[in-house]
């Protein structure tokens, strides 16, 4: 049986970041699927909010923006 991989603390923290980031876009209007892909498009400008500090709240509105 193949080994599960595992995920760094790091990585699991950006992505549990960008869950939360998902379900402000949410609230804020867009349906889950346009949150998934937007967050997969911009992952990049998502994760530099992450460790510039940004609240996932604080990302959502700036992605609404």
């Amino acid at each position: 049986m193949a080994k599960k991989e595992e995920i760094d603390p790091e990585t699991q923290a950006i992505l549990d970041w960008c869950i939360e980031v998902e379900n402000f876009l949410v609230a804020g209007g867009a349906t889950r699927e346009q949150a998934q892909d937007h967050i997969e498009e911009q992952i990049e400008w998502f994760t530099d909010l992450f460790y510039d500090g940004l609240t996932p709240e604080e990302a959502a509105k700036e992605a609404l923006a």
